[in-house]
C-alpha cells in the first residue's frame, strides 16, 4: 500500500470543505457519511480524480505494471501508464450541508472482479469515469454497476487528445444510458472539475429519494 504525497494546503473549490489535505479528522459539521464508488476501466483516471479532491492523504494500492500484466491488460490508449490499482484507492471529501463522501476507487480490470462485491458493499452510488477515445472499454464496468443496482453518474474524463465532435445524444447512445442518468465532462486532474462531477452524482442520489408528491 502506498500513500500519495500530501498537499499541505489545497482549496477544494467547494465552500465549507476542509482545505488541509493532511487533516484526518472529520469536520464538526459532518452529518451524513456517504460511501461512493469511483469506477471505470483501466487507465481512465480514477486514482487521479481521488487525488485531486481528497482532503486527507489518499490511500493507494498501486503496483508497477509487469510484463505478465501486459499480456492481460489492454494498454491501448494508455501506453504511458506504468502502475495500476490492485485493490482500492481511498479518499475523503466534505461537501456543504454536512455531507462527507468516502471515495473508493475500484480496479478497472476484469481479473480484479472478485474484489467488486466487497468494495461495493454499502455504497450508495457510483461515479463512472469514461474515456471517449475508448468508450467500449467502459461496457464491463457499466454492466457491473448496473448488476449491483447502484445509481450512478457518468463523467467523461477530458484527456487532451479526446475527440470533441461527439454530441451528448451520440455519447448517451454509445453507452446506452437511461435518460435520467447524469452525464458530465470533467478533468480528473482538476479539483473543481472533479468536485462538480461528484456533485452531479450526489444531486442524482438526492433526487431519487425525494418523494414524487413533493
Amino acid at each position: 500500500m502506498a500513500f500519495a504525497p500530501s498537499n499541505t494546503t489545497r482549496d477544494t473549490g467547494v465552500p465549507g470543505t476542509a482545505s488541509p489535505a493532511a487533516d484526518i479528522h472529520l469536520p464538526d459539521t459532518a452529518r451524513d457519511l456517504v460511501k461512493i464508488l469511483v469506477a471505470g476501466p483501466f487507465g481512465v483516471g480514477k486514482t487521479t480524480l481521488i487525488d485531486s479532491v481528497s482532503e486527507i492523504r489518499p490511500l493507494h494500492t498501486e503496483e508497477p505494471l509487469s510484463e505478465a500484466s501486459a499480456q492481460v491488460d489492454d494498454l491501448a490508449g494508455v501506453r504511458d501508464k506504468t502502475t495500476t490499482t490492485v485493490a482500492v484507492d481511498f479518499g475523503r471529501i466534505s461537501l456543504p450541508g454536512g455531507v462527507v463522501l468516502y471515495l473508493f476507487g475500484t480496479p478497472g480490470q476484469e481479473r480484479f472482479r472478485a474484489l467488486w462485491d466487497d468494495i461495493a458493499y454499502g455504497a450508495l452510488g457510483a461515479l463512472i469515469l469514461v474515456d471517449s477515445r475508448r468508450i467500449d472499454a467502459s461496457f464491463d464496468v457499466l454492466g457491473l454497476v448496473e448488476e449491483t443496482g447502484l445509481p450512478y453518474a457518468v463523467a467523461f474524463n477530458a484527456f487532451p487528445d479526446a475527440p470533441r465532435h461527439h454530441t451528448e445524444e451520440q455519447l448517451r447512445a454509445a453507452l446506452d444510458l437511461e435518460a435520467g442518468t447524469p452525464m458530465v465532462t470533467c478533468d480528473a486532474r482538476d479539483a473543481d472539475s472533479s468536485v462538480d462531477a461528484l456533485l452531479a452524482l450526489v444531486q442524482h442520489l438526492i433526487d431519487r429519494h425525494v418523494p414524487e408528491d413533493r
